[in-house]
């Protein structure tokens, strides 16, 4: 009787162990350069994502455009800090969730259209087309300041050809807080380094 109680013991044991085992970080050497292989369309505009990622830091460079070529960009954000994975998603199947916090921020304007700029909430951000401005203590359009939100809660999966999905950014770009995460995936970035 002894000796059954010390094999379920050991079975409850591995099983443990296994289990654990199953649900390892992925992300945990994440390194590399990843891009879209072509441009994310956003509603009517298109995106083009550069995700950094070397150790326990990343980076974003993001450029928006009115077409898919990139010919008529609008505006470009850049950002980087650490980030965290936390665990698998409950919400989102084969995703985990991710803390991604943002040192610092960054958006240059490409378009001297009045209506655009307008459009977008740039005009009070007092921005010169070319010319990139840090935007970290102040804030820009949808960016809040790095002292209101200095933090993206997100999403992060891998596909099979070793690409990064993303959580789906809300309309309002608001992801500073857990209950703000994503709850569905982007098309996926690419390593390109």
């Amino acid at each position: 009787m002894k000796q059954i109680q010390i094999s379920v013991l050991s079975l409850v044991f591995l099983s443990t162990i296994w289990l654990c085992q199953s649900q390892t970080n992925p992300f945990n050497s994440l390194q590399g350069v990843y891009a879209d292989p072509k441009p994310y369309a956003y509603g009517q505009t298109f995106g083009h994502r550069k995700f950094t990622f070397e150790k326990d830091r990343w980076s974003l460079d993001f450029t928006l455009s009115l077409d898919p070529q990139g010919n008529l960009p609008v505006f470009s954000f850049r950002t980087f800090g650490n980030y965290k994975v936390l665990a698998p998603s409950k919400l989102v199947p084969g995703a985990w969730e991710a803390i991604f916090y943002e040192d610092k921020k960054f958006v240059t304007l490409h378009t001297k259209q009045k209506e655009l700029i307008d459009a977008f909430g740039f005009t009070p951000c007092s921005l010169e087309v070319g010319i990139e401005k840090d935007i970290s203590a102040t804030g820009c359009s949808a960016w809040a300041p790095v002292s209101v939100c200095n933090e993206d809660h997100d999403l992060l999966a891998l596909t099979e050809t070793g690409g990064i999905r993303f959580g789906e950014r809300p309309r309002d770009n608001n992801m500073c807080k857990a209950e703000n995460r994503p709850t569905s995936l982007t098309p996926s970035v690419e390593k390109v380094k």
